[in-house]
């Protein structure tokens, strides 16, 4: 299988540079990153890419027993940093991606040097002694209601999720991203984020990381932050004066400055 054109994988920045590898999130492809990779691509070679059944990438290889689970996703980027022969590169994460890289790094530690985890959350459901900004409840109605009408939920959440209502062309974006997903494939995807609690892999990240969290964000509260960034040992948090849950898009220049201070400090 052609695991470039599988993931449709895309390269840009010098070729001799060192990598960066860009994830995107639920419902997104590698287009939320486009603000971002020109200022990376000046010192970078930046690896963007779209999970199977997202974007554009082959919606044939797709099989809910696969993606039911984010070790499915941590398997497609396993399987694109080996097709690049990647070695050591940074690995950027965006929400549920996030902890994909953690169980990436994890599986193969040689592909992936470091990791920057953009509004992380290891687990969306409030528990004893930690708050994931959700009840179960809360969780479940979410769900149903993406089953029942992923469109209309759509509509709905993305304005919410994206924040910044003085820029509503921001959240038409995310809403227009989230509408052009097959809705069978998001709604597995859905309840594989929203229901995953991997806070125990946590423990078991042993390469330099940065928790980059935006100010005020719905989806991933700043005490799941703070939480992240306590159990990674030596990690270091970087709150950015964004609000909403993709910082990458309502604050690119200030999230291509964290994200490239971090490597230039040697991750």
């Amino acid at each position: 299988m052609d695991i470039r054109r599988r993931n449709n994988v895309t390269v840009t920045g010098p070729a001799d540079a060192p990598v960066v590898v860009l994830a995107h999130g639920f419902g997104c492809d590698q287009n939320m990153w486009r603000l971002v990779v020109p200022a990376l691509a000046e010192r970078y070679r930046v690896v963007l890419f779209d999970y199977v059944g997202s974007g554009g990438s082959d919606l044939s290889a797709w099989s809910e027993e696969r993606y039911s689970s984010l070790d499915g996703y941590a398997q497609d980027v396993v399987e694109v940093c080996a097709a690049l022969d990647l070695e050591g590169a940074a690995f950027v994460g965006h929400s549920v991606s996030a902890m994909v890289g953690v169980l990436a790094a994890n599986a193969a530690p040689e592909r992936i040097g470091s990791l920057v985890m953009v509004a992380p959350s290891p687990c969306y459901i409030d528990d004893e002694g930690y708050r994931g900004g959700f009840t179960a409840a809360d969780i479940e109605e979410l769900l149903g209601s993406l089953e029942s009408n992923y469109l209309g939920w759509s509509s709905a959440m993305a304005p919410v999720i994206m924040g910044n209502p003085d820029r509503p062309e921001l959240g038409q974006e995310l809403t227009n991203s989230f509408c052009a997903t097959d809705p069978d494939i998001a709604r597995v995807f859905a309840r594989t984020t929203f229901l995953t609690d991997s806070r125990d892999d946590l423990k078991s990240v042993t390469v330099p990381t940065l928790v980059l969290e935006c100010a005020q964000d719905v989806i991933a509260p700043r005490e799941v932050g703070a939480y992240v960034h306590a159990a990674i040992p030596g990690s270091r948090l970087v709150t950015l004066d964004a609000t909403g849950h993709c910082p990458q898009l309502s604050a690119p220049e200030a999230t291509a400055q964290a994200i490239l201070g971090f490597l230039a400090a040697g991750s």
